[in-house]
């Protein structure tokens, strides 16, 4: 064991600094604590995130645009060099990708997915949605006044 310390001191020392953690938590003012609006009502509209990776940053940058200027997703987030392991057709595979995160409503689900899977590059690319439980007025107020009009094919 490194440091000269033994374990009673050891775990003495952290019981001593999580305690002074919590206490000064405790004592904060609140004026500098975070506040969150309240969550969304059922009622209104719910935003989603689509995932799906690319094979390259280009072709994520390229699909994350596409996607924008078409009003079918409000923002693409594009997370460069995961590494993905997968079975496909029988042989566990290993690829590093890029994570792309669209943010959309629930109306361009639909659209969102077919253009997705004209444009992409992959025989069968990721296209998963995941809904936002809760979030920013502000940020979900603009995200939905991004989005076009399911009906209007691709209007700009």
């Amino acid at each position: 064991m490194g440091g000269g310390e033994g374990q009673p001191q050891r775990f003495a020392r952290h019981r001593a600094l999580r305690h002074q953690s919590r206490d000064f938590l405790s004592s904060a003012a609140p004026a500098r604590r975070l506040s969150m609006e309240p969550p969304m009502p059922e009622t209104e509209p719910q935003a989603k995130i689509v995932l799906t990776t690319c094979a390259t940053p280009d072709e994520a940058a390229l699909l994350g645009r596409t996607l924008v200027e078409e009003r079918l997703a409000a923002c693409a987030t594009l997370i460069p060099a995961v590494h993905s392991i997968y079975r496909w057709q029988g042989q566990v595979e290993s690829a590093t990708e890029t994570l792309l995160l669209l943010k959309t409503g629930p109306a361009q689900i639909p659209a969102l997915e077919a253009r997705l899977h004209a444009l992409h590059s992959y025989q069968t690319p990721e296209f998963l949605v995941l809904p936002v439980e809760a979030g920013s007025r502000a940020y979900l107020d603009w995200l939905l006044g991004c989005l076009g009009d399911p009906g209007n094919d691709h209007a700009v």
